[in-house]
């Protein structure tokens, strides 16, 4: 209501209102107009201001709630309803990994909140103290516009790293290749990816830049081992002794604990002018096949040797 109306304001029709006896007492409509929106739109913004902060507190530590658990070894209530990729070899990291993605999923939850909740309030605020809606809802969404196409690339990095966080694609702990690099996953952001490489650089990769994602650290891995031997070696007896090493290697801990079914030797993978290679494979627990192999070819290149098995013709120019 406009206190400044040279005509009777409308709540001097209201019988018992404080408007209606101004009015009566002084014939002021401007004075009775005042009075009578000083004493219902400021209770009326109070009552909207205490009700958005109430349903914002509610909402808030109900998502509070839903996103703990993670460090108790269990999973967080906001994400049973999303599939969980994490493989249980990270072992302790799957509580931070599971944490992390519920603590990021929780904050972009609040924060759509905040903003729905506080929105709604400004506007009905606005609109108790006589401000017109339409224009500024018609400036705001051409604001939107201009804003939303200077920062799109900001924009695609946060809507890339949401939708990376439902569909839990990768997280802490994880070896992944994203394209510009390859490592360990550190930290998982809404705008970035923290990863490590072999060497130790670390490197910041941003969401809405990863084209494609190969993720090493999820369901089982394959452990591929290539044995190189020379050209005048007996292929069959070097194929019975491989697979009698390979056989007792992953039946005796610590390599049996990672093996998940028995090895394959596959024969006679390549021939190149130097050597002859036979490839064995073994499927392995995800993540782990990395040290399978190393494990595997410690044991085979000296079992072989004893063996008498010819070595590659480039190892015999080595030793001359």
């Amino acid at each position: 209501m406009n206190p400044l109306l040279s005509e009777p304001p409308t709540c001097v029709n209201d019988i018992g209102t404080l408007c209606r006896t101004v009015f009566e007492m002084t014939g002021n409509a401007w004075l009775s107009g005042a009075v009578g929106w000083l004493a219902n739109a400021p209770l009326r913004i109070l009552i909207i201001l205490v009700v958005a902060f109430v349903v914002r507190f509610v909402v808030r530590r109900t998502i509070d709630r839903l996103a703990r658990g993670a460090s108790n070894g269990k999973t967080p209530r906001i994400l049973r309803p999303l599939k969980e990729r994490a493989p249980q070899t990270i072992g302790a990291l799957v509580s931070e990994r599971r944490q992390q993605r519920a603590q990021t999923i929780g904050s972009v939850m609040k924060s759509l909140v905040s903003f729905l909740v506080w929105g709604l309030a400004f506007m009905l605020i606005l609109g108790e103290i006589g401000i017109n809606l339409g224009p500024i809802i018609a400036s705001a969404g051409i604001v939107g516009v201009a804003l939303g196409f200077g920062a799109q690339n900001l924009v695609k990095d946060f809507l890339s790293g949401v939708f990376m966080m439902l569909e839990d694609q990768y997280g802490v702990g994880d070896i992944v290749d994203v394209g510009p690099a390859t490592g360990t996953i550190e930290s998982v952001g809404l705008r970035v990816t923290t990863l490590r490489d072999v060497n130790g650089t670390v490197w910041y990769v941003r969401n809405g830049e990863i084209l494609r994602v190969g993720n090493s650290s999820q369901g089982f891995a394959v452990a591929v081992v290539d044995v190189p031997l020379g050209y005048s070696a007996d292929i069959e007896a070097a194929t019975e002794v491989i697979k009698r090493i390979v056989t007792d290697e992953t039946g005796t801990e610590p390599v049996s604990e990672d093996v998940l079914e028995p090895p394959e030797v596959l024969g006679v993978d390549k021939v190149t002018p130097e050597s002859i290679t036979v490839r064995l494979t073994v499927k392995v627990r995800a993540g782990r096949q990395w040290a399978v192999q190393r494990a595997l070819r410690a044991r085979i290149i000296p079992a072989l040797e004893e063996a008498g098995i010819e070595p590659p013709l480039g190892r015999l120019y080595g030793q001359k």
